[in-house]
């Protein structure tokens, strides 16, 4: 884990100090085609490997994980040729039905894309099943700076550079893994008929007829609003929403993501063990005490931080921040646990709740685009989100044998002795900086309430 986050901290600290520069760079209208582009290659994303890539650790033996593996690249091809068909053939109408004219000259960057990035998903949890954990978090790194260094080296070509290096920094870091695939592992893939890759196939299928719907319905939940502000609002409004979401998902990105890649091995066994109700709370309470701090913070002082960091131009992405923070919180601690569907094998239970919570989204915009404000849709859409996401970690602490009360108690903790941490901040922004005295005796209630915050962090 600590390999992973390490690889994954220093990919999304590239991409953090390199946005300050983007966002003075290209326009938000630039940022909204970038957020359409992203939507589409993320939604796109999920079913391209049929999502056989998140079984590939899960058989006993290396040669069962192969054919399975193998099974996923062909579904990276078949999805490729699928999607280049339609790009070819209804390019310019999917651009217009956007909201984005623009956009259709580009749109042959999401073949391309899909490519590399089906390649990369399916090589790197080959690299989870074999634990070769430091080529993961080197992948990483090469994919940040594939991307930023296209989008700040041609920023002359406008939005074109942009979407080229989302498209080229997904891919990037695939290669070097499926080079050492093959090179440790090469005799198992040759090792292979047709008839094996149908077997696995129908071994795992339900990955691709359940896992696969859930994870459209999810994705499309996470990426539909940028498509949606864009036709109803501007794209310049899809492209403040997707700097805002981008920047508050980097927690996700740093430690989330890294928990979940090492979570589903641990998980298939601990569930043989007896031990996944323990796993689960463990996960859980350290999720929630990493999320709590900047959720407070960003609930404070979101407007003010985005436009010292971004420029005054992106303020208004910092009141998205405010109303955003409860909902990614929620994401940061569930999502990392949501593994527990393909360890029970429950893939069904996840598609109907991530269909619901795409059709709550999708709701919540309309009706805040019927009140008639952006910050309206905003708000709806991201309370209608951490509803669903409280409801969903409800389901997964229960269905693993934990009490949701213990739960709760551990969120309220971490809620409590977070929020004297902030008070110094608080009183400073209220009243400048009158009551020396005051605000000295306030900041040591503030340390005194991180050093027992630290002490529960390290208690678990």
């Amino acid at each position: 884990m600590s390999i992973l986050a390490g690889g994954t901290v220093a990919s999304q600290v590239l991409l953090f100090a390199a946005a300050p520069i983007l966002t003075r760079l290209y326009s938000p209208d630039d940022f909204g085609l970038l957020a359409i582009y992203a939507a589409l290659l993320g939604i796109g994303g999920v079913v391209v490997s049929l999502r056989y890539q998140l079984a590939i650790p899960l058989p006993e033996s290396d040669q069962d994980a192969a054919w399975v593996a193998l099974a996923a690249m062909a579904g990276v091809i078949g999805t490729v040729l699928v999607s280049t068909a339609v790009v070819v053939l209804f390019r310019a109408p999917i651009a217009q039905g956007l909201g984005a004219p623009e956009l259709g000259a580009f749109l042959w960057l999401l073949p391309v894309g899909l490519l590399a990035l089906g390649t990369y998903q399916v090589f790197k949890y080959w690299a989870i099943r074999k634990q070769e954990f430091g080529p993961i978090a080197r992948s990483k790194i090469t994919q940040s700076v594939t991307a930023i260094a296209i989008q700040l080296g041609l920023f002359s070509f406008g939005p074109f550079a942009l979407l080229l290096g989302q498209a080229a920094g997904h891919g990037a870091g695939g290669g070097r893994l499926m080079r050492s695939a093959r090179v440790n592992s090469g005799h198992l893939f040759r090792n292979t008929a047709p008839r094996d890759i149908w077997t696995a196939a129908v071994r795992y299928r339900r990955f691709p007829l359940y896992s696969t719907w859930g994870a459209v319905f999810n994705k499309a939940g996470s990426q539909l609003p940028p498509i949606l502000f864009a036709s109803l609002f501007s794209p310049a409004a899809a492209g403040i929403y997707f700097l805002t979401h981008r920047v508050l998902a980097l927690p996700m990105q740093v430690i989330g993501r890294a928990i979940s890649d090492v979570f589903i091995a641990r998980a298939a066994r601990a569930r043989y063990d007896g031990d996944l109700a323990r796993l689960i709370k463990v996960a859980h309470n350290r999720l929630t005490y990493i999320a709590i701090p900047p959720t407070i913070l960003l609930i404070l002082v979101g407007p003010d931080l985005f436009a010292l960091v971004f420029g005054s131009a992106w303020r208004e992405a910092g009141l998205f921040a405010r109303w955003m923070a409860p909902w990614i919180c929620l994401v940061f601690v569930t999502s990392p646990l949501t593994s527990v569907f393909s360890v029970l094998e429950r893939q069904g239970q996840e598609m109907l709740f991530q269909f619901a919570l795409l059709a709550g989204r999708v709701g919540a915009l309309f009706i805040g685009y019927r009140i008639g404000t952006l910050e309206a849709a905003v708000a709806m859409f991201a309370g209608v989100s951490a509803l669903y996401w409280l409801v969903l970690l409800s389901w997964i602490i229960s269905a693993t044998g934990n009490q949701w009360q213990t739960a709760a108690r551990s969120t309220g903790d971490a809620i409590i002795w977070a929020a004297p941490i902030f008070v110094p901040l608080v009183t400073v922004l209220m009243f400048g900086g009158e009551g020396v005295a005051w605000i000295l005796g306030l900041s040591a209630t503030g340390f005194v309430g991180g050093l027992r915050y630290y002490s529960l962090v390290r208690a678990d």
